[in-house]
C-alpha cells in the first residue's frame, strides 16, 4: 500500500482544475488510485434509479475524486498551501511536517 501526504480529514488547497483556488476537507483517500475527494470539489451530476434512500430517483450532485497531485495540504500557523515533508520525532515515529513552517500536521 501506498504512502501518501494526505490523509483523510485534512483540509487541502486544489492547485489545478475548474476548482483551482478553493480549499476543502478530504472525505475520502484511494492511494491504489492517487485519488482523493474533497468536500464540495469537483461535482458531479449523477443519475440514480429510485431506491429505497432515494424513492424518487433522479439526477444527484456529489463529489467526484480529484488526482491527488492537484492538492496541496494547508499549513497549520500560516492557512496556506505547504509541501510535505517527513521526519522522526523523538519517540522514533514518522510525522508529517509543513515544509513552509516547520510546524508538524496533526
Amino acid at each position: 500500500m501506498k504512502k501518501l501526504h494526505i490523509k483523510k480529514g485534512d483540509t487541502v488547497f486544489v492547485n489545478a482544475g475548474n476548482d483551482k483556488g478553493k480549499t476543502g476537507k478530504v472525505l475520502t483517500v484511494f492511494p491504489e488510485k492517487d485519488r482523493v475527494i474533497v468536500e464540495g470539489i469537483n461535482m458531479v451530476s449523477k443519475h440514480t434509479k429510485p431506491n429505497s434512500k432515494n424513492p424518487q430517483g433522479g439526477i444527484v450532485k456529489q463529489e467526484a475524486g480529484i488526482h491527488i497531485s492537484n492538492v496541496q495540504l494547508m499549513d497549520p500557523s500560516t492557512g496556506k498551501p505547504t509541501r510535505v515533508a517527513m521526519k522522526v520525532n523523538a519517540e522514533g515515529k514518522k510525522i508529517r511536517v509543513a515544509k513552509k513552517s516547520g510546524e508538524e500536521i496533526k
